[in-house]
């Protein structure tokens, strides 16, 4: 029996996340072992869309997860606690994460593409104070600064606004002084209200 003749049949030819019935396809779950049907589901065409190109998501469209999440089948709790976890800032995704229970083999394949990885992974640039720096903030030059290269002075004082962090590097953010994109130490700056 081939892999999309059983999902047809464990799924009674339906969508396992949303229940639609038209454009049914494979979809084998990113960093399984392998395409066996334990590591595929049956998706419909907008659901592996919306998987698969983060930035045209419909939160709306997966409050399905609400029934697909209760799932007895691993690999659509797998896509279900992908999605939740995903979409969590939204607030009733993460009430539904916080009821949704997966074995720790399950779970650990759930977490194997890195969805959900916290935030303490991330680089945090903060400033001279420990306030968090994000991109587009205004800050305060706290020190001059000889600024290499092009022989002027940044001042004491000065405001940068509108600043990029460097994303390798918590030390370091970029902004715009006399006109010029210059890198700045997130030491001698401070967060502006």
């Amino acid at each position: 029996m081939s892999t999309e003749t059983e999902l047809h049949a464990r799924s009674d030819s339906r969508c396992e996340l949303c229940g639609a019935t038209d454009m049914l396809q494979v979809y084998q779950i990113p960093a399984s072992a392998n395409d066996s049907a334990d590591n595929c589901i049956l998706l419909c065409n907008t659901c592996q869309q919306q998987i698969e190109q983060t930035d045209e998501v419909n939160v709306n469209h997966w409050r399905c997860l609400n029934d697909s999440m209760w799932s007895q089948i691993p690999a659509v709790q797998v896509m279900a606690w992908r999605m939740l976890t995903r979409l969590s800032a939204e607030g009733w995704p993460q009430d539904l994460l916080d009821m949704l229970y997966l074995d720790d083999d399950t779970l650990a394949l759930a977490k194997a593409t890195g969805e959900g990885a916290s935030d303490e992974t991330s680089v945090k640039h903060v400033d001279s104070n420990g306030a968090v720096l994000e991109a587009g903030d205004t800050v305060t030059l706290i020190k001059d600064l000889n600024v290499k290269g092009a022989n002027f002075t940044a001042k004491r004082g000065t405001a940068v606004r509108g600043i990029s962090l460097v994303a390798d590097n918590p030390e370091h953010i970029e902004g715009r002084v006399n006109g010029q994109q210059i890198v700045i130490l997130t030491k001698f700056v401070k967060k502006s209200n």
